[in-house]
This record gives structure tokens, sequence and C-alpha cells, in this order.
């Protein structure tokens, strides 16, 4: 088990022959997410240091111990609007400790076999959440391709609005002009020869752009020049105690984003299924290395993911890539690339935002079932209005909602004629079949069925359970207040053809009990239909 979450040979099987385009790629997402993790950094409250030092420490950390083959994790923008709150309240020196404790739970999580619930997540929640994200990837550029400066605090809809609704044309012309060049190549490079990293190239030939011609357009800027040596955060029971419930937020919402991330890049890569539990493992140690070199909480970042799955990424070699070109910056590149413009970074992230997007899978959804469908579209909708949990717990309920009701409509409880010729009395017996399921959201139906007011002189009742699928305890409750109400008005039940899944639950809820007669309980129709017979005819007429 231990052994299934640990790093082995078998990562980089596939590296003798990608190995060059894992390094090209890395060195693509390097370069996308070094003004992510800054912004991200600073938007968060803990200072773009924190952001660099997340993508650096934990995105190395993430790349080895992870489940994912092409995941690239870092700070992101969901990650920062949950700890800005938590900075606010208390205090920039808490961010180390609820960054390890954090760490620690997800940590917990993957060990202790957890990562396994995201597959309970359903196919339309999941592809909502993909177009939410990159929805809110696409309108998290708009303040950059438009020349403005984002809101601080505000919501990402809100903030695109504004800065389109107040735009400064003589300065967006400039800055649009960047991301249309920067998207035509991405767009055409591939078209010409596939081998080419059509979104590192467009960042060089857009940045060479913008300094030959003297575009007054703004760029990264001033980095900061080393990291620090790692620390143990400070911890005493009354703070542990304070930042419990934050850690758990945290911990919630890096391990949902990191699991959805990873398994919607299983869908854009073939690099073949990621292990979930792995995942929250790398994930998890990731944020306690992160938090002891004073960085912030790390998940698997969908933006970068996506880039590097784009860039032709086949082996975690490009993630670690990415960590290392932005360790370089650091120390040695800090010049050429504080010229880099910000618009051409956007340019990318819109192109790969397209490019999260399936037309096809989104007229699948829409064309399948109207449960399904608007279970789509209201995840997408509140991954981009409200919040990235919000919107997966959300579409789970309507989902089961749905479920739920689909399976009580195909659950009922037909009355059947007696099998062979008829005989006297047979008008006194009811054979009853259960179908689908019997829980608590269609107990009280069948119930209302079974005591059939239409049949007053019902002596016998025959339930037959082989065609039942589904039976939850209320089901099971109900069936034996039934049996108990049949019995006390001096009705017989027999219960016919109980599934053997079914009997342990059965017999603890008292079915069994109810009954008059340990033989009222019988394996086969003609055993249930002869001793019903009898009954009928030992009775005084």
């Amino acid at each position: 088990m231990i052994a299934r979450l640990l790093p082995g040979r078998g990562d980089y099987a596939d590296l003798p022959r990608s190995w060059r385009r894992d390094i090209l790629a890395g060195i693509t997402v390097g370069v996308v997410a070094l003004p992510l993790a800054l912004a991200f950094g600073i938007s968060s409250g803990v200072g773009a240091a924190a952001g660099l030092i997340t993508a650096v420490v934990a995105g190395l950390v993430a790349a080895v111990f992870g489940g994912s083959n092409v995941q690239v994790s870092g700070p992101t923008g969901a990650m920062a609007v949950v700890l800005a709150p938590i900075v606010v309240a208390h205090g920039l020196g808490s961010v180390a400790l609820v960054t390890v404790l954090a760490g620690l739970l997800v940590l917990a999580a993957g060990v202790t076999g957890l990562g396994r619930a995201v597959t309970f997540i359903p196919w339309p929640v999941i592809e909502g959440f993909t177009l939410g994200i990159a929805s809110i990837i696409f309108l998290q550029q708009v303040p950059a391709a438009f020349g403005a400066t984002g809101t601080a605090g505000e919501r990402t809809l809100t903030t695109a609005w504004h800065v389109v609704s107040h735009v400064d044309w003589s300065h967006a012309a400039r800055t649009l002009g960047v991301v249309a060049f920067v998207a035509l190549l991405m767009t055409a490079l591939p078209r010409l020869h596939r081998g080419v990293p059509a979104s590192l190239a467009a960042v060089v030939a857009a940045t060479v752009l913008v300094v030959a011609l003297g575009l007054p357009v703004a760029t990264i800027g001033e980095l900061p020049s080393q990291l620090p040596a790692p620390v143990l955060p400070h911890a005493d029971v009354g703070a542990l105690r304070d930042l419990v419930g934050a850690a758990l937020a945290i911990a919630a919402l890096a391990a949902i984003e990191s699991l959805l991330s990873a398994r919607v890049a299983a869908t854009m890569s073939p690099t073949g299924p990621y292990d979930p539990d792995r995942e929250l493992v790398g994930q998890g140690l990731a944020s306690v290395a992160s938090g002891l070199f004073g960085g912030m909480p790390a998940t698997g970042a969908i933006a970068r993911t996506a880039v590097n799955v784009r860039s032709g990424a086949r082996t975690r070699v490009s993630a670690i890539v990415h960590s290392v070109v932005l360790l370089g910056v650091v120390y040695l590149a800090t010049g050429p690339v504080s010229a880099i413009p910000l618009a051409a970074l956007a340019g990318v992230l819109m192109v790969t935002s397209f490019r999260m997007i399936s037309a096809s899978t989104i007229r699948k959804i829409l064309c399948s079932t109207r449960s399904d469908a608007l279970t789509f579209i209201l995840t997408a909708a509140v991954t981009v209005c409200f919040d990235l949990i919000d919107a997966v717990e959300i579409g789970i309920v309507v989902a089961a909602f749905f479920a739920l009701r689909s399976v009580a409509r195909r659950s009922s409880v037909v009355r059947e004629d007696l099998p062979g010729a008829a005989e006297p009395g047979d008008d006194e017996i009811a054979l009853l079949r259960l179908d689908g399921a019997m829980f608590f959201g269609v107990a009280d139906r069948i119930s209302t069925a079974i005591v059939d007011a239409d049949h007053p002189h019902t002596s016998v009742v025959i339930i037959r359970m082989s065609q039942l699928g589904m039976l939850d305890a209320t089901g099971a409750n109900t069936l034996a207040q039934i049996c108990s109400e049949l019995e006390s008005r001096g009705i017989t039940v027999i219960i016919k053809g109980v599934r053997e899944e079914h009997s342990a639950l059965l017999e603890n809820v008292g079915v069994f009990e109810s009954l008059r007669h340990e033989r009222h309980l019988v394996d086969t129709l003609d055993e249930a239909v002869e001793h019903a017979r009898t009954h009928v005819s030992s009775r005084p007429h």
C-alpha cells in the first residue's frame, strides 16, 4: 500500500522518448507560471516572494511525489481567494502554520485512501468545472489584455466587466495588439511545424517585438533575488486551535482542486491514468514543504497543467523543469524575464483556456438528458460566479438529486397474477413484486401500493423481492412496518426471494420478526403460492 504511494522508476518510463518535449514544455510552463505565482502571492496577501517560493518548492515536491505525470502545482487563484481572509483574520505570521497543517491533512487523506472519492463526481460536474475554470482563466487575463489593473478582492467576472466597461482604448489598443499577436502565433505555428513550442515562441517573439518597438506596456518587473532557508513555523495550542478550521477549508480546496485538475489532465493527455491517493500524498508534502520555506498552500493548477500538456509534456520531468526554471529565474535571469509583457502571458492563457473547452463534449452533454445538462450548466455558472468548492458541492448535490429521482421513478410495486391454473380462493392472494429500489425516496409510495384498499378481501400477501436491486435502512424499516400492519389486520405475509446482500439488513430492522412463522420466508415462487393457498383453504368461509 505505502509503496504504491511513493515514487518509482515507472514514473519515467517514457523519458527516453519524450525528454526533449518534456524539457521544452517545462520551460514554457515555467515562463507562464512566473507572473501567475507572483500575482497570486500578492492577491492572497502573503507577497510576491511567497508565491514564487510556492511555485518552486511545492511545484518540485508535487512533481516528484504526485500521482499525475503531467500535473503542474503551485499557487492558484482559488487558493488565493480562500487564503486572503485568513491572512486578514489571523495575520501574516499564521500562513506558514496553516499551510503546514493543511498539507498534513491532505497527506493523511491520501494515505487513508480518500483520494478515490473523486471518482464519485459525475461527468457533467467534471466538465462543468472544466468549462468554469477555463472561463475564469480567460476572465483573469482581461485586465492584463486591456492594460488595466484589477481591483483586489473583487470576483473575476466583476473585475473583467469593470475593466471592459471603463477601458482606455488609447492604451488598450497596444496590449490587445500583443495579445492578438501571441494568439496568432500560437494558432499558426503548430500548423507549420508540430515540434515548435508555440507558447514559448510566441512569448519570446512578443517580448522582442515590444522591446524593439519600445511599446509602453506593463511587464513582469522586478523579481526577488533569493529563496529563504526553511524554518519550522511557530506553533502553540492557542494558534493551532484557532487555525484548525482554516486549515480544514484549505485542505478541502487543495484536495478537490488538485484531484479535479489531475482528472481533467488525464483526459487531455495520453499519459495514462493518475493515482488520486498518491496525488493527495504529493500535494500534502508539497504544501508542508512550501510552508517550511515561507510559501503558501499549493494545489494542482489546471491552467499551468493545460499549458504543460499542450506543450507536449509526457512525464513529470516537465513539471520538475518548470520549478528549476523558476529557481533559475530567481538567481540568474531576472533581467530578461522582467521585460516579458504581461499582455503576452495573458494571450497564452487566453488561447489555453479555449483549448481546454471541447465543443463536442459540451454538445454531447447538452443533448443527453435535461438533468445532466442542467447539472453541467449550473456547475459551470457557480464556478465562474461564486467559488470552486461551492460549484463542486452544488453540482454533486444536484446530480445526486436527479439520480435519486430517476431511481425512484423506476421503483414500483407490480401486482401479478398467480402462476398456473386458477384455483378457488386465489382472489384472496395478492402477489406483489418489488422492482428497482426501496429507499428513503420511494418507501412511502411503495407502502401505499402494498396496503391496497382496492382489494379488501386479501388474506395472504406474497412479496417478491428477487427483483429488488437497492435497499436501504429506511426501505427495510418501511417493509417491517408494512408486514406488522398487515399481520395485525389478520393478513398473512410471505416474503419470497430475499437477495443475500439484503438479508442482514432485513433481519436487523425486524422484517423477519414481523412474519407470523419462519416458513413464511421462502426461496421459490411455487413454494410461496402453494403455502399461501394452504392458508386460504384453511380459513373459515
